[in-house]
């Protein structure tokens, strides 16, 4: 098996609801993603997919959130914009985007500071 690894950056404020009362504040981070991609095989260049098609893919999902209040997108409808589900989307997201046979996506990473960080692990 191999992984591959992006690593990308976006700052944004959110506003979490029913969790410790200072995270209830708007408040903000410089949040650091850490993308995955796993496959069995490599194609005939020896590559599992090119780095460049993964980094292109990120970027666009990274730009929906950037300088944004997380709170008044409607990707967190259905809850709190938590690290945890700003680890799903993009990981939800980044995996219909990548199309190369037998690579998918197995994990998202969201950094909210340097030692908290919030995984979604695709089924």
């Amino acid at each position: 098996m191999y992984e591959l690894k992006v690593v990308s950056r976006f700052a944004a404020a959110h506003q979490l609801r029913m969790v410790a009362e200072k995270c209830e504040n708007l408040h903000g981070h410089n949040w650091k993603v850490e993308a995955h991609i796993a496959g069995k095989k490599l194609n005939d260049a020896g590559v599992l997919m090119d780095f460049g098609e993964i980094k292109i893919h990120l970027r666009e999902i990274i730009e929906s959130l950037d300088h944004k209040f997380l709170n008044e997108l409607n990707l967190f409808d259905d809850g709190n914009p938590s690290s945890e589900n700003i680890a799903r989307y993009i990981a939800e997201t980044l995996s219909a985007k990548i199309t190369t046979p037998g690579a998918r996506i197995s994990r998202v990473g969201v950094w909210e500071s340097d030692d908290s960080c919030a995984t979604y692990i695709m089924p």
